[in-house]
Order: C-alpha cells, then structure tokens, then sequence
C-alpha cells in the first residue's frame, strides 16, 4: 500500500503542470522590418534611408560597406539617398542619372579602362564600384527606380577585368567577367546594339 504512494504523487503533478499552447508562424512576430530593425539598420548604413524590404545580397553589400561609406549631412543624390563617399570618390561626382547619356553610353565612357587593362586604377573602380551600390541600397529601401543597376553591373565587370588582368581573379561564379557581362546586356536590353556589342567586346578583352 505504501509503495503505490509516489506513483499517485507524480500523477498528481503531472495533471498539476500547465498546458503549453501551440505556437504557429502566424503567431510569431516578425521584427526584420519592424520600425526597431529598420532604425537599427540605418543607424549602422547612413545610405539605407527607407523602410523597403532588400533583398538578401543587398542585405549583405550593406552590411560589407558600413565600415567603408560614409554620408553628406546635406547633399543627395537620386531618390533623396545621401551623396555617400569611398575613398576619395563620391557619388556625386560619377552620376550617371546628371547626364544626357544614356546610363549604358555613360558607364562606357566614364569608366574606361587602360591599355593595357593592368594599368587600370583598381582602387578608383572598386570605390567607384562600392558608391554605386550603397546608392543602390538606399533607392532600393524607398522603393525608387532601379536604372543604376545597368551602370553598377558594368562597374562590377570592369572590376573583374581589372582583377583578372592583374593577377587576381575573382573567384565567385557571381564575379567572373562572363557572368557580369551577361548582367549589363540583359539590364541594358532597350539600349543601342552598338553599345552593347562594346560590352561583349571589353569582355573578351582580359589583358
């Protein structure tokens, strides 16, 4: 008789304890775009001036230029994004959008290569690079219009050739000058073929 005691003990405990009701992802709260997130993401980016959701690969050039960009107090640039500098070179300074060019016609004529393509400034094109998708980021986070990309890509080609032509591929598939060509082409679709045909060209050019 006594040694059925503990067993009515534990019983009792067990129908004492508390249900735990069941949680669904419905039920959960989602805090990546919450005002406290998005604060806490431009507070770290200072180009990062809206609410919009970014895609996870911006998400990730955001957080890689935080340490890198800095912004005007005063200055913008497209979509109200603040004129952003790395190294000696702002946005401002290499705007495709303040040209009678088209954003194709532009990035070929402004961001030429040397011949030979080694004696190419890399810094120069990696900070003109690193502008150009800070900016993106920001005009991305209010929802603006996306043409800087045709011009940003053909930046990341450019970078690549130089790379390449240095001694120092790029070695992710997303980097390679193949890749990246194929990025300016399909972005820069209702440009001349004329221009487009000079991006296959340079390319084909690693040397």
């Amino acid at each position: 008789m006594h040694s059925s005691l503990p067993v009515l003990a534990l019983a009792g405990v067990a129908t004492a304890l508390p249900k735990i009701p069941f949680v669904s992802a419905a039920d959960t709260i989602q805090i990546s775009n919450s005002p406290i997130a998005i604060a806490a993401r431009q507070a770290q980016a200072c180009f990062v001036i809206g609410s919009d959701t970014l895609p996870a690969e911006v998400e990730d050039v955001v957080t890689s230029l935080v340490d890198t960009i800095s912004c005007s107090n005063s200055a913008t640039t497209i979509s109200g994004v603040p004129d952003v500098t790395s190294g000696s070179t702002s946005f401002s300074s290499i705007d495709f959008s303040q040209s009678s060019q088209s954003p194709l016609e532009f990035a070929l004529s402004k961001f030429a290569t040397e011949e030979p393509l080694a004696d190419s400034n890399l810094s120069f094109f990696q900070d003109a690079l690193n502008v150009y998708l800070a900016t993106e980021a920001g005009i991305r986070s209010v929802g603006g219009s996306l043409a800087i990309k045709v011009p940003k890509f053909f930046l990341e080609m450019q970078v690549s050739r130089i790379q390449t032509a240095q001694g120092n591929p790029p070695t992710a598939a997303g980097l390679q000058v193949d890749h990246l060509r194929d990025k300016v082409t399909k972005n820069a679709a209702g440009e001349d073929q004329d221009l487009l045909d000079q991006v296959t060209a340079l390319a084909a050019q690693l040397q």
